[in-house]
Formats: C-alpha cells, structure tokens, sequence
C-alpha cells in the first residue's frame, strides 16, 4: 500500500515537472505566436456585412425592378439587401459619395469620375428613346428649336443625356421647352399632344417604352447620325433595333431604327467589402448574361463601357473568375476560410522555424539540469584520483558527493530522461567507491 501510494506522489511529480519544463521552454514561443496572430489580423479585411443598401431610381423603373432580382440572388446567401429609389443616377452619384448608399445603379456618362468610386462592369444597355408626336415632322434632334421636350427629372441620368445631345446640335435652353417630366407623365403627355418629344433613357423591357412604340400617335425617331454621337460622346455605343423585333405579328417596330445606348454600371465606393464584390458579380452573371433584344448572351456583365475606373477584384473576375474558394463552396464558409488564409500564411512563416528550435531547445535544457552535476563530479574524481587525501579532505569530499547526490534527487526532468537521472546516480555511488577506496587510516 505505501508502495502504491509512494509511486503515485512520484508519478504525479514528475507530470508536474515535465509540464512546467514545457511552459517554462514553449511559453515565450506561445506568446510569439500569440503576437503574430494579432498582429496578422489587422491586416484581415473585415467580415461582410449582413445588410447593405442600394440606390437605385424610380420604383416604376428598370433600375428599381433589377435590383429585387439582385435582392433575391443575395438572400440565398444570406445577405440583406436594402433597395431605395431615387431621382436617378445624379441622386445615385451623392448618395455614394455621402456614404448613404453602398453601391448604385449608375447611367455612363453621367458621372464626373468622383475620386473614390469604382466600377463593377456594366450591365445592360440602356437605349435612348426619342418618341414624337405624330405632328411632329423633324429628323434631326437640330430641329427641336421651339418644342415641347420632356428631359426627365433633375438629377436623372436621363436629364443629363438629353441636355448633352441638345447642346451638341445648338439647342439652347431658352430655344425650346424643357420639362421635368417622370418617365411615365411624360410618356402620358405625348400620347395627349400636350407635349412634342420624349427623350428617356429606358431598357427595351420597360413597360412604358413598348406602350410608346405600339401606339400610332407617336413615333421613334431615327439616329441615322449615331456615329458621330458615339465619337463626340465615347461612352455611347450605337445599336439597332430590328424592324418587327417587339411585335413581329403587328410589325412593331415598322422599320429598322438606329439608336444610341449609354450602358447601366454597378458603382461602389472604395471601402466596399471585396467578398461582396464577388458575390454581387456572381450574382450579375446570373441577372445580366442572358441574350436580349440589343445584345448577344454572355455580352454582359462586362468590365467594358464602364462609367468609372473598373475595381481591382472586378476586374480579376472577369479575367479568371471567381476565386477558387467561391467557386466551389457557399459564400459563408468561403469568406471564412478565405480571412483565416490570410492570418495563417504569415503564421506559418513563423511557426515553421519555431517548430525546428523548439524540439532541440527543449531536450537541451532538460540535458543541462543533468549535465553540469556531471562538471562537479568530474572535479571530484579528478581530485579522488590523482591525490592522497587526508581524513579532512576524505569527509569533505564526501560531503561535496553527499550534496551532489541531494541535488541531482532534486532535478525536475521528465520520465523519458529519467534514466540520464540514474546514470549520473550511478556514476556517483562510483565516484563514492573511489573515495572509500581511498579512506585515511584514522
């Protein structure tokens, strides 16, 4: 029973022992370790949020109806988005600027490249519809001097549009009406003749537009000079729409028409989160890659026709596509692997030639409890050997291998070194018979 309970005390302080041999030897490394970790997390982008919000136009408008579609797409991975109107993409531009929005849905050339805002790529065109009314006979936007032109609302895109073209072809604000019409007052007015032209900027899809060009009290004016816009306007590009296209049983349209298109831009501010990035143009390829009645499929999104400087991560995603992790994991989990990557990398810069000291630095200080006894014995057998001791030196000596012995019993190590621990007794009780051997005659 003694026994049991002696091997037991011993047992339980040699554990102790060994643990604080590894916390005494691994510690600092640890707290290195430590040190590193945090520091490798201040440069972690910080998590997405779960909500954003968007700044888009009118609820009546393409802008509007896109963005729930987007909203759909990002709640299948959990994000929130938030949709809030607006006048158009000037409201869009301020908000962004302001830090009201976090990214919007912005009209090329619009914008003044307001430092700090980025372009995901462009989306669709958005066509520039110039509807007469049937008394109307002019051929030329030049012609418009003395008419009724609804430009659409202050701080729309489309506003800013009409005012460029009319300034090109000399139109002064003073030589003809302008009004600030929503799309859809406006669109009624014409029908009315209360007004003479309607300039918008609107996708082919839009409800208001396919009432316009199925109804014979107007008609859509031809841009035959479309080429020499797109050169003094580079933003805009020329496309057609192909007679029939919206009605082949009616004949709508009843003839070809040549028209200009600004594109949509998706714009964030530069402290957008570049995993939101991704998801968004993942979530663009889906809405925007299918053909329509102005482009082929795969057309859009597109990192050209942008209304501000393409963003770094957008652009690496349209050369090469998703990072890897997104392609093959949910949003989540990818986002998560992905920051923990980016604190892991320089850790293992550190770890690696930890893990090569620390092995040898721990067996070289439990080695070093055991080797200095091993100095003092040797002076001793140096001395037991090579000298005729007298009685003083006899007991001092024997004393000296007395504390000697008492201090190695005292040295913590752990079970694996422990038979270095009975070696240096044995070489003791050696040096002990040495010295008995050598015992003066009292």
């Amino acid at each position: 029973m003694l026994q049991e309970s002696r091997g037991k005390t011993m047992s339980k302080s040699a554990s102790n022992r060994s643990y604080m041999d590894l916390v005494v030897t691994f510690g600092p490394a640890i707290l290195l370790v430590i040190a590193g970790f945090w520091f490798a997390y201040q440069f972690v982008a910080p998590p997405p949020p779960k909500k954003i919000v968007i700044s888009t136009g009118s609820k009546t408008g393409t802008y509007y109806e896109i963005a729930q579609q987007y909203r759909e797409e990002l709640a299948k991975e959990g994000i929130e988005l938030e949709i809030i109107s607006s006048t158009g993409s000037g409201e869009n531009i301020r908000r962004l600027v302001n830090k009201q929005a976090d990214l919007a849905f912005i009209q090329g050339g619009t914008g003044n490249k307001e430092p700090g805002l980025y372009s995901l790529g462009s989306l669709f065109y958005e066509p520039l519809w110039i509807i007469l009314g049937k008394r109307i006979n002019v051929e030329q936007i030049a012609d418009f001097s003395g008419l009724r032109i609804a430009i659409g609302e202050e701080g729309s895109g489309t506003r800013i549009l009409a005012k460029q073209l009319l300034e090109l072809n000399h139109i002064e604000e003073n030589m003809a009406q302008l009004l600030a019409f929503p799309a859809k007052e406006a669109a009624e007015a014409l029908i009315k003749s209360e007004i003479d032209v309607d300039i918008m900027v609107a996708s082919s899809e839009s409800d208001i537009v396919e009432q316009l060009l199925r109804d014979n009290q107007v008609k859509l004016l031809d841009l035959n000079r479309a080429d020499a816009y797109m050169r003094l306007l580079p933003y805009l590009s020329k496309i057609t729409l192909p007679e029939g296209v919206i009605d082949l049983g009616k004949n709508v349209p009843a003839q070809t028409v040549t028209l200009l298109a600004p594109t949509a831009n998706l714009v964030i501010s530069e402290d957008f989160n570049p995993a939101l990035i991704v998801l968004f143009l993942k979530a663009a390829d889906v809405i925007h890659s299918k053909a329509s009645v102005f482009s082929a499929a795969g057309t859009f999104p597109s990192s050209e026709f942008t209304a501000y400087p393409i963003n770094k991560v957008a652009e690496r995603f349209y050369k090469k596509g998703p990072p890897f992790l997104m392609r093959y994991l949910p949003f989540w989990p990818a986002v998560f692997i992905d920051r923990m990557i980016v604190m892991l990398v320089p850790l293992l810069a550190l770890l690696l030639p930890l893990g090569k000291i620390m092995p040898p630095l721990y067996r070289w200080r439990i080695r070093s409890k055991i080797y200095r006894w091993y100095k003092e014995l040797q002076e001793v057998d140096d001395t037991v050997h090579r000298q005729q001791l007298s009685v003083a030196q006899f007991v001092m000596i024997s004393r000296e291998l007395s504390r000697i012995e008492d201090q190695v019993n005292k040295v913590k190590t752990p079970l694996s070194y422990a038979d270095q621990v009975y070696n240096l007794l044995l070489h003791i009780d050696l040096v002990r018979k040495k010295l008995n051997a050598k015992k003066p005659q009292s």
